[in-house]
């Protein structure tokens, strides 16, 4: 596949991290967040297969926003891409307010995470490549006192993220160990997106 065989690059995602990785990257893209109701399709992923694992429901998800894009630009390359934070058999997303911030955070304290990141790409409306990675990530046992002076200084911004952390800013203070892939951490497995890219032609080789 070659570059001729797409009109534009299109990013299915509202991520800043994601954009900024992009653009940072050197790809020549505009952005077209997908609009999917993630709630309804974690909820139909749980009941089809209740044994599912937070591994699928990062990829139903990236490719759900890639492929809804894709339809609405059908000659365009769309990536999609998602992010599942796994605790036990619990999964975390983006938390709703500070509150839920706040006890997502308390839980997390003193004890290992997975972040689960998928990327796609869809192009007629149909998903033709995805990549998935995790990293593991340990937080220390902070003070509440820390937990509150770090909400106070993040804001609502945090709830723009997965687990109500940004690690490339003050999040990485709640760490004691991070394993993974730094690009995966922050949203999506650039690395193996930009080879993708580079095999069908997008970006120069």
């Amino acid at each position: 596949m070659t570059g001729a065989s797409y009109s534009e690059v299109i990013l299915a995602s509202g991520s800043s991290a994601r954009r900024i990785m992009l653009e940072s990257a050197g790809v020549e893209f505009r952005v077209v967040p997908a609009e999917v109701d993630e709630d309804k399709i974690r909820h139909d992923y749980a009941a089809n297969d209740p044994d599912g694992t937070p591994t699928g429901v990062s990829r139903i998800l990236a490719r759900a926003k890639a492929e809804e894009v894709s339809i609405r630009f059908p000659a365009a390359l769309v990536i999609g891409a998602d992010q599942v934070l796994e605790l036990g058999r619990e999964i975390y997303t983006k938390p709703p307010d500070m509150d839920a911030a706040r006890r997502a955070l308390r839980a997390l304290s003193g004890r290992t995470h997975r972040l689960l990141s998928t990327v796609s790409i869809a192009q007629s409306g149909r998903e033709t490549w995805s990549c998935l990675d995790a990293a593991s990530l340990s937080m220390r046992d902070f003070s509440d006192e820390f937990l509150d002076g770090y909400l106070a200084r993040t804001g609502d911004r945090i709830c723009a993220c997965v687990g109500a952390y940004e690690l490339e800013g003050l999040g990485i203070q709640l760490f004691e160990n991070i394993e993974g892939d730094y690009f995966t951490i922050l949203g999506m497995p650039l690395l193996e997106l930009l080879a993708e890219l580079r095999q069908r032609g997008v970006i120069p080789t």
